[in-house]
């Protein structure tokens, strides 16, 4: 008898299989017990019958409690009523462990008990189905940079230094060495890779001490960061539009049955596939102002704002040309005006938000050094940052992409603290 996966069943039809998993629901009926059985890859209905299982069997059968796990033998068939759907014919039942009184049932749950369940919680279909979203958004990302000639460069974790200012620190004490700190973000580091490689990313958990508790805010959470040798501005905004297509592409090709447990609107994703729109800052500060907002033109946008802007767009929105005062150091000034910055914001529509920042890098080692001094920032930490551009600088640009903000606007889930295994907010580290 042959060990197979749930979502393999169409194969076997009419030959005895064996699955392993769990008991998502059960009930019976007489002489027929309905179980729906679970494995991690899909999920299938399961009927026994009294006879042919066995009384003793049967009746062990039926005292089984939700998400117990079990191993099944049976025969599957085509489902008598729903096409495309199977079902398993039970002829044998073999308990691994019967689980009772699992706490989360089919009533309403409050937030917090679920967070603090969160271990149990991720076992539900909805959960499933937005995890196994992230799954497959994390690798279309691989897949796309590695078929454009970007090289996995992995960046530390622990660093001596900030990356997106010092307000938003972790810090610990490192042996001797004094402070250290968890990244912000893999982005300095990965410039170095490209003096050695041409194009590489990094993908990774990264940690912002921020005391914002919004939907859209987790305290560790993953970032892809990119980073590309004579990649200048625009061509920036290129590739990571051909990147958020692709993703978008992927997800409604593999994941039809998890968008379907979400309820997502997949008309929506589908219209997001077309060539995005772009704006200049100046531009989208007159938009909004234009549409009642009082936002002034030195601010960067906010949630209102970023619903605002995307309000009947069905395609992102990329915003660029920022005021260099609400800017990094790091990122390089418009030759046309030395008050704006050649970097972008991508704002995903549908009021998801932000979802990629990104720019060219400054690479003129006086220019860099000039605004580091400006800053008042310890030039002897970021000395070895500051050798990129003294030793074959080149023009380059780079973006990064908070995963879990990604894969909510993918899924149409509505807080972000869903889209991670184990979310982790100012409020929050349990379990």
């Amino acid at each position: 008898m042959q060990y197979i996966f749930v979502k393999d069943i169409a194969q076997h039809l009419g030959k005895e299989v064996q699955l392993k998993g769990w008991v998502r629901n059960i009930r019976h009926s007489g002489k027929l017990l309905f179980i729906i059985f679970r494995d991690g890859t899909s999920e299938i209905q399961a009927v026994a019958f009294k006879p042919d299982l066995g009384e003793d069997t049967f009746e062990e059968a039926k005292k089984l409690g939700i998400e117990s796990s079990i191993i099944i033998t049976g025969i599957p068939k085509e489902h008598q009523k729903k096409a495309g759907e199977f079902e398993l014919s039970v002829t044998g039942i073999q308990i691994v462990q019967n689980a009772e009184d699992y706490p989360i049932s089919k009533k309403e749950h409050g937030p917090d008990f679920l967070l603090s369940n969160r271990h149990l919680w991720i076992r539900s279909p909805k959960q499933w189905a937005i995890l196994r979203i992230r799954h497959t958004v994390y690798y279309a990302i691989c897949d796309y940079l590695n078929s454009n000639s970007f090289f996995r460069f992995d960046s530390p974790i622990l660093t001596p230094n900030a990356c997106e200012g010092t307000t938003t620190l972790f810090e610990l004490e490192y042996f001797d060495e004094g402070l250290a700190y968890l990244s912000q973000s893999g982005q300095l580091y990965l410039e170095t890779g490209i003096m050695s490689l041409g194009r590489v990313y990094d993908f990774g958990p990264v940690f912002r001490a921020e005391r914002s508790k919004t939907r859209k805010h987790l305290t560790e959470f993953w970032m892809m960061d990119a980073e590309a040798a004579f990649v200048e501005h625009d061509e920036n905004m290129d590739i990571q539009e051909g990147l958020i297509r692709h993703v978008i592409r992927k997800v409604l090709a593999e994941c039809a049955k998890e968008l379907e447990i979400l309820e997502r609107d997949v008309e929506q994703l589908k219209a997001a596939d077309a060539p995005f729109k772009r704006m200049t800052h100046y531009e989208a500060i007159e938009y909004l102002r234009g549409k009642g907002s009082e936002i002034d033109h030195d601010s960067d946008l906010g949630a209102a704002d970023e619903v605002l802007l995307t309000e009947g767009s069905p395609v992102p929105i990329f915003i660029d040309r920022w005021p260099k005062a609400i800017k990094a150091f790091y990122m390089k000034r418009d030759p046309q005006d030395d008050n704006l910055v050649l970097g972008s914001d991508l704002i995903a529509p549908e009021g998801f938000g932000e979802i990629i920042g990104g720019s060219q890098r400054e690479d003129d080692y006086e220019t860099l050094l000039g605004r580091m001094k400006a800053e008042e920032m310890n030039l002897d930490e970021y000395q070895w940052f500051l050798d990129l551009r003294k030793y074959g600088s080149v023009p380059h640009s780079g973006f990064g992409i908070g995963l879990e903000r990604l894969v909510t606007w993918m899924s149409g889930t509505h807080h972000i603290r869903e889209t991670i295994p184990f979310p982790r907010m100012i409020y929050r580290i349990y379990p």
